[in-house]
C-alpha cells in the first residue's frame, strides 16, 4: 500500500486551498527554475529513467514520447497539447486534478513544454467540465501574475504561455489527432498517421499530446528523483496511479495508489469492498469502459498494472475500475456501452460507422434473448473485422467490451436465448 509521503496528489479531495498560496504550501512551484536548469535533454532522460508510462490509457513511455520532438527548429514553433477531454465512461481522475490541484498541472506544462522546446501549451478541456475550467482559468491567471509562466517563466529566461480551450463534449476528441483537429476549429475527426503529431501536429507544427495526469506528475518526479518513482510499483509498470472506483462498492472513490496493487486490495481497502461482500462480485471492468471485463475468478488475484491486465486479455486503460455485483444484468451493461460507442463514432471509417450500430442492434436482441445462438459467433466475427481496421482506436473500444462478454459469459447469453425460446413455445 502506498505510503502517504509518496503521494503526489496531496489535494485530491479538495480539502485544502486549491489556489496558488495553497499549492505553494504543498510544494507546487517549489524552485521550478532548478528543474528547468536540468536542461531539455536532462529532463527527458530523467523521465525515461523514471519509467513513467502515459496515464491516458495507451501506456506509451512518456519520456520516449517527449524525445520525438525536434531538437532544432525549422522555423515552425513547437506546442504542448494537454488532453483534458476525459470522456471515457467511469473515468474522473483528471477532473479532480484540474478542480483541486490545477497548479500541479500548470507547473507540469511548463516543465514538459520546456523539455520539448514548446512555445506554449494548450489545455483542451471537456466542455462539460465547467467548474474545472473556471478553476484552471483562475490558476492560469495567478501563475501569470506571479511570473511563474509568461515572459521569463519562473525566472528561467524561458518564455512560455498556457491557454485553455473548451471542447464541446465529443468523446472522439479524446483521440489525440481528433483533439488537434478540434483545437484548430475543424470537425473532431481523427487523422491518418503518419505524419505523427511530433512532426505535423496542431497548425502543422510539431506537437505532443499528453494526458493531464502524465503532465501533472512530471515536476514531482524531477524533484524527488527518477529513482524514487521507478522504485514504486513493478518493473515496466512503475510509480503511482490515480484509480477511479465506481459501481457496486460501498464507498466509490478516487485514490492514488502504487502501480501493481492487487485489484481485490484496491477495492477492499479504499472502496469499502464490494456491496454484499467479495463473494457477491460478478465482474469488474478494470480500466474504463473500453477494456474487456474480467470475471470474479480472475479478479481474485489480478494486479492493477499495464502488463498484468494485458496478459489477462484486458487493459489498465485509464484505471477506471467499474465493479458489478451479482445483481447486474451483464449483457445489458455491455449493450449500454455498445450504444455509447455507436453514438460517439465520428463516422469517418466504414467499419466503425456501420459496425458499431450493427453490434449494438445484435446486443439489444441478446439482452431480450430474441436471437439465435449462432449469432454470438457472428457478433465476434464482426467485432474482429472492426478491431484494428479503423483510423483510431474507437473501433477497438467498441469491439473489446463485447469480446470480453462473450469470452467470459457466453453460457449466460446462451441460457437467455434458450429460456426465451422456451417461454415463447410455452
Amino acid at each position: 500500500m502506498l505510503k502517504d509521503q509518496d503521494r503526489i496528489f496531496t489535494n485530491l479531495y479538495g480539502i485544502h486551498d486549491w489556489k496558488l498560496a495553497g499549492a505553494k504550501s504543498r510544494g507546487v512551484w517549489d524552485n521550478t527554475k532548478a528543474l528547468i536548469e536540468m536542461g531539455q535533454d536532462g529532463i527527458i532522460d530523467a523521465m525515461k529513467e523514471s519509467g513513467l508510462r502515459g496515464r491516458g490509457g495507451a501506456g506509451f513511455p512518456t519520456g520516449l514520447k517527449w524525445s520525438f520532438m525536434p531538437k532544432e527548429s525549422d522555423g515552425r514553433p513547437s506546442y504542448l497539447v494537454v488532453n483534458a477531454d476525459e470522456s471515457e465512461p467511469g473515468t474522473c481522475k483528471d477532473r479532480e486534478i484540474m478542480r483541486f490541484d490545477p497548479h500541479r498541472l500548470l507547473e507540469g506544462c511548463l516543465v514538459a513544454g520546456f523539455a520539448m522546446r514548446a512555445v506554449a501549451a494548450y489545455i483542451y478541456i471537456r466542455g462539460e467540465f465547467v467548474q474545472e475550467a473556471i478553476n484552471l482559468e483562475i490558476a492560469i491567471q495567478e501563475a501569470y501574475d506571479d511570473g511563474l509562466i509568461g515572459k521569463n517563466a519562473s525566472g528561467s529566461g524561458y518564455d512560455f504561455d498556457i491557454y485553455l480551450h473548451r471542447g464541446a463534449g465529443a468523446y472522439i476528441c479524446g483521440e489525440e489527432t481528433a483533439l488537434i483537429e478540434s483545437l484548430e476549429g475543424n470537425k473532431g475527426q481523427p487523422r491518418l498517421k503518419p505524419p505523427f503529431p511530433a512532426n505535423v501536429g496542431v497548425w502543422g507544427c510539431p506537437s505532443t499530446v499528453n494526458n493531464v495526469e502524465s503532465i501533472a506528475v512530471a515536476p514531482e518526479i524531477l524533484r524527488r528523483g527518477e529513482g524514487w518513482f521507478s522504485g514504486l510499483g513493478r518493473p515496466n509498470n512503475t510509480g503511482t496511479k490515480l484509480f477511479c472506483i465506481s459501481g457496486h462498492v460501498n464507498k466509490p472513490c478516487n485514490v492514488e495508489e502504487e502501480m501493481g496493487i492487487p485489484l481485490k486490495e484496491l477495492i477492499e481497502k479504499h472502496a469499502g469492498g464490494v456491496r454484499g461482500g467479495w463473494d457477491n462480485l460478478l465482474a469488474v471492468i478494470p480500466g474504463g469502459s473500453s477494456v474487456p471485463l474480467l470475471p470474479k475468478d480472475i479478479c481474485d488475484d489480478i494486479l492493477m498494472d499495464f502488463d498484468s491486465l494485458r496478459d489477462a486479455q484486458s487493459g489498465l486503460g485509464t484505471a477506471a475500475v467499474i465493479v458489478m455485483d451479482k445483481s447486474t444484468d451483464v449483457i445489458r451493461a455491455i449493450e449500454r456501452l455498445s450504444h455509447f460507442y455507436k453514438h460517439e463514432s465520428c463516422g469517418q471509417c466504414t467499419p466503425c460507422r456501420e459496425g458499431t450500430g450493427w453490434m449494438w442492434r445484435v446486443m439489444q436482441r441478446l439482452v431480450s434473448g430474441d436471437a439465435e445462438v449462432e449469432e454470438i459467433d457472428m457478433l465476434i466475427n464482426v467485432s474482429k473485422r472492426i478491431e484494428g481496421h479503423t483510423i483510431c482506436a474507437l473501433g477497438d473500444a467498441a469491439a473489446w467490451p463485447i469480446q470480453g462478454l462473450v469470452r467470459h459469459f457466453r453460457p449466460v447469453i446462451e441460457e437467455r436465448i434458450k429460456s426465451r425460446k422456451a417461454s415463447k413455445a410455452a
